[in-house]
C-alpha cells in the first residue's frame, strides 16, 4: 500500500510528496519529500498527530514502518542502493545494507523483510537481517511491484512472473519456495495486494477494467470485479479491509471503487417472488448458454460503494481502515493531502468526504481547522467493521557466510509482539554492533 517515485502533477506542477505508504494495519501514514520524512498517527479523524519527522535523509523515495513500533525503513535517491533500518524513537541507526542494483520497493512484516531490485528479490530475516533467500531471475520489474502477506506465520510473497502477461507468482516467504504460478490477467500487472492474513490475493492489469481476486495457496479465481468499461485507467493501488469483507481500488481518476466480497448467490432467493425476480433469475439461467467472455461478462461484480475525488492524474493510494470505531476510506495524494470518508458497511453508496488534512505541516489540529470540507456529519449507521483476532542463500559483501548480519543480535523480539506496539522504553535495545552490508564498522552503542 504505498505510492513511490516522482512524477510531476498535472500542468506540470512537482508532486510536493515523493512517496507514501500506509503501514501494515492501517494505523499509521509515512510520506517522504526532499527535505525527509514524516510518521503520522491515524487514530483519529480530526487530529492527524505527526508521531515523527527527519531531515537528516534527503529526498527520501521509500519509507516503511513495522506496525505502530519504532521500526522504519528509509532508501533516499542520494542512495538509491542502500536500505536504511531506523529506530526512530531513539534517533539511532539499526543496519544498512547495500545491493547491486537501485532499490524499487521495500516489504516488511514481522518474521521477513524485502528488498525488491529489477530483476531480484532479496528475502531478509528481519530479527537478524539475515539473508534468506535471493530470488535471480526473475522477468524485469521496472516498477518493484510485489506484496507480502502480513501475516506472519505464511509470509506469502507475489510478484510478476512475466513482462507481457499478467502473471503472478506466489512464493512462501516462510519455507521459501514456489508455490505455484497465477494466470491473473491478459496484460501486464498494475497491482497486487493480500489481504490481512494472506489466504487472498487481489490484481489489476494495465488496462485497469476488471479486478479479480485468488485464494491463497491454490491460485483459485474467487471474485471478479469490473471497475468501468469506458476507458482504461491506471490502478495505483489496492487494499482489503482488515476483516477481508471489503476491497478498495485507486487510479489516476477522480473515482476510488470499494467492492464487496460477498457471494451474491447467497442472497438470491431460491423461487423468484415477483416478476421482477423471475425475468432475473430466466436471465441468469440464459447466460449459461453465452459465450464464456460475454456470460463472464454479466456475473462481474460492479462497485459496492465510490469515493469521489477532487482531482484526477495524481499519484495517490487508498485504504481501508477502522477510526474511532467506524470504517473509513482514506486516500493519499501526491498533492500532500490525506482525505477521510465514511464508508456505509450496509448500504454502500457514495462514502461521504469529511475530512482533509495537510501532509507536509506538522498534522496538528490547529493547522487542519483550514481544510475542514465540513462538520463531521451524525452517523446513521453503527455497523463497524471488526478487526480480526489476532536454500541458497545468496552472499553478499558484508555478509558472513550463512548470509547473516557480522555480529549481534539485530532486533530484538520486543518490536515483533502480536500486538501493535510504540515502544518509549530506553533500555529496550541493547548495546548492538553494527550489521551493515558494505562494511565492518562498530556501531556506537545506543
Amino acid at each position: 500500500m504505498e505510492a513511490e517515485g516522482a512524477d510531476g502533477a498535472p500542468g506540470g506542477a512537482e508532486a510536493a510528496l515523493s512517496c507514501f505508504s500506509f503501514n501494515q494495519d492501517c494505523t499509521s501514514l509515512a510520506v517522504g519529500t526532499k527535505a525527509g520524512y514524516k510518521l503520522f498517527s491515524l487514530s483519529s479523524v480530526e487530529q492527524l498527530d505527526h508521531v515523527h519527522g527527519s531531515n537528516d535523509t534527503p529526498d527520501v523515495y521509500i519509507v516503511e514502518r513495522l506496525f505502530s513500533s519504532s521500526l522504519v525503513v528509509v532508501v533516499s535517491h542520494t542512495k538509491p542502493r542502500q536500505m536504511n533500518v531506523y529506530h526512530f524513537k531513539k534517533g539511532t541507526e539499526i543496519c544498512n545494507y547495500s545491493y547491486s542494483g537501485n532499490i524499487l520497493s521495500i516489504r516488511l512484516n514481522r518474521q521477513r523483510l524485502l528488498v525488491c531490485l529489477e530483476e531480484s528479490i532479496y528475502i531478509h530475516n528481519i530479527k537478524d537481517m539475515k539473508l534468506l533467500k535471493t530470488i535471480l531471475d526473475i522477468p524485469a520489474n521496472p516498477t518493484g511491484l510485489c506484496a507480502l502477506s502480513i501475516n506472519h506465520s505464511n509470509s506469502y510473497v507475489a510478484y510478476p512472473g512475466s513482462l507481457t502477461a499478467g502473471e503472478i507468482v506466489l512464493y512462501d516467504g516462510h519455507s521459501l519456495k514456489a508455490v505455484c504460478t497465477i494466470a491473473a490477467h491478459e496484460g501486464t500487472l498494475a497491482a497486487i495486494a493480500f489481504n490481512s492474513s494472506g489466504s487472498r490475493l487481489a490484481s489489476a492489469s494495465e488496462k485497469g477494467t476488471v479486478i479479480r481476486v485468488f485464494s491463497v495457496p491454490d491460485g483459485q479465481k474467487l471474485y471478479e470485479f469490473r471497475r468501468g468499461m469506458k476507458r482504461y485507467v491506471t490502478i495505483s493501488s489496492l487494499a482489503f479491509s482488515m476483516d477481508s469483507q471489503f476491497l478498495c481500488a485507486s487510479s489516476n481518476t477522480e473515482t476510488v471503487h470499494i467492492f464487496k466480497l460477498e457471494h451474491l448467490a447467497n442472497s438470491r432467493p431460491e423461487e423468484p417472488s415477483t416478476w421482477t425476480g423471475y425475468v432475473g433469475k430466466m436471465f441468469l439461467a440464459a447466460s449459461n448458454y453465452l459465450p464464456t467472455q460475454v456470460s463472464g461478462m454479466m456475473n462481474q461484480d460492479r462497485a459496492f460503494a465510490t469515493g469521489r475525488l477532487g482531482f484526477s492524474g495524481h499519484r495517490n493510494i487508498c485504504t481501508l481502515a477502522t477510526i474511532q470505531k467506524l470504517p473509513r476510506l482514506l486516500v493519499a495524494s501526491s498533492s500532500g493531502h490525506l482525505y477521510i470518508y465514511n464508508l456505509d458497511p450496509q448500504d454502500g453508496g457514495d462514502c461521504v468526504l469529511i475530512k482533509t488534512h495537510s501532509l507536509l505541516g506538522s498534522g496538528t489540529s490547529e493547522e487542519n481547522k483550514e481544510n475542514d470540507l465540513r462538520p463531521p456529519l451524525p452517523q446513521s449507521y453503527a455497523a463497524t467493521v471488526a478487526r480480526p483476532s489476532a536454500s541458497g542463500a545468496s552472499t553478499m559483501p558484508g555478509y558472513s557466510e550463512d548470509g547473516g548480519a557480522l555480529r549481534g543480535e539485530v532486533i530484538p523480539e520486543h518490536e515483533f509482539a502480536t500486538g501493535p506496539v510504540c515502544l518509549d522504553d530506553e533500555n529496550e535495545f541493547p548495546p548492538i554492533t553494527s550489521c551493515r552490508g558494505d562494511q565492518q564498522d562498530k556501531a556506537t552503542p545506543s
